[in-house]
């Protein structure tokens, strides 16, 4: 079992290391109050995350997620304010990132221009077009019932994070057992030959990117219930948190390899440095640089075993 998934293996025991040093050193990060912040702090970059396993497994990238996560937080709040229930405010910006990931996924799969060119395209005018929608006001006068979905705080939370383990739950197991998660996973490791299998490719890939955009929406929505004001420039820097904790969670940069639960643990160990660092008294302007350690090392690690292994493979 640990030789057949090395890469979760080790995040689990560099997780599990981290535990033992805090809780000697610093007994404190366990309190109930810290954990909890931490869990929702890291809950919308597991549901983007999750979208973004499939986009990266395919070979892809989408580096536009933090702008539509911003646009789908303020269409979030609008429509709040003008009056649509919670239930449908929320699907409103499910919408509003599905669709926005349509576009990168038919400008790729169908004008067939490179996802880094497209969604670096999409992150410059998507967030360039809401600041000038919005000039850079934030969306306020929200109604009662938006903040904690309209309940108490603690129970927000708890569906916020009952929604997103089951979206990684959900969609973890149909990558397993269903015929189009196999198909996503053939489309990253070769994709004449998934065509050649009756696959089609190119429908597989606009499928994860307005996946990977629905998803988007739902994280800035559950995100956004969090405060009783919305800012235009929320999601900023989030496209980096979100591949970082993919590839460190073992997804292949070149596509076919990889799994959601690496990715939970990838979530999981980046989203600890920090507060772990100032549990412990370490200067945090170190995160940044240990993030980028962990990166490069996971890189290394992925290029040395597509050229050793995979050639023996074939």
């Amino acid at each position: 079992m640990l030789k057949r998934h090395p890469r979760e293996t080790s995040l689990a025991v560099a997780i599990l290391g981290i535990a033992a040093i805090l809780a000697v050193a610093a007994p404190g990060f366990f309190s109930l109050a810290n954990q909890r912040d931490l869990v929702m702090a890291n809950v919308p970059v597991l549901i983007v995350a999750v979208g973004m396993t499939l986009v990266i497994l395919t070979g892809e990238i989408d580096i536009s997620v933090g702008s539509q996560f911003a646009i789908a937080s303020v269409a979030a709040g609008i429509f709040a304010k003008w009056g649509l229930p919670m239930p449908l405010a929320g699907l409103s910006a499910c919408l509003a990132g599905a669709i926005l990931g349509a576009a990168n996924g038919a400008l790729v799969a169908g004008a067939r221009i490179p996802s880094i060119v497209v969604t670096l395209a999409a992150m410059v005018a998507l967030r360039d077009a809401l600041r000038w929608t919005t000039q850079g006001a934030w969306v306020q006068d929200l109604p009662p019932g938006f903040q904690w979905l309209g309940t108490s705080q603690p129970n927000s939370q708890y569906i916020t994070m009952a929604v997103a383990l089951l979206l990684w739950a959900s969609t973890a197991w149909a990558m397993r057992h269903l015929a189009a998660g196999r198909a996503v996973y053939a489309t990253g490791s070769h994709a004449d030959a998934a065509r050649l299998s009756g696959i089609h490719p190119r429908a597989v890939v606009f499928a994860v990117f307005t996946a990977t955009g629905a998803l988007t929406g739902c994280a800035a929505f559950f995100n956004s219930v969090r405060f009783n004001q919305i800012p235009a420039n929320a999601g900023i820097g989030l496209e980096l948190q979100v591949i970082a904790a993919v590839i460190v969670g073992g997804v292949a940069v070149t596509g076919g390899r990889g799994s959601l639960a690496g990715t939970l643990l990838g979530v999981i160990l980046l989203g600890i440095i920090g507060p772990a660092l100032t549990f412990l008294g370490i200067n945090a302007y170190w995160e940044r640089a240990i993030q980028g350690a962990i990166i490069l090392t996971t890189v290394s690690l992925d290029a040395r075993y597509a050229r050793i292994l995979l050639p023996q493979r074939a």
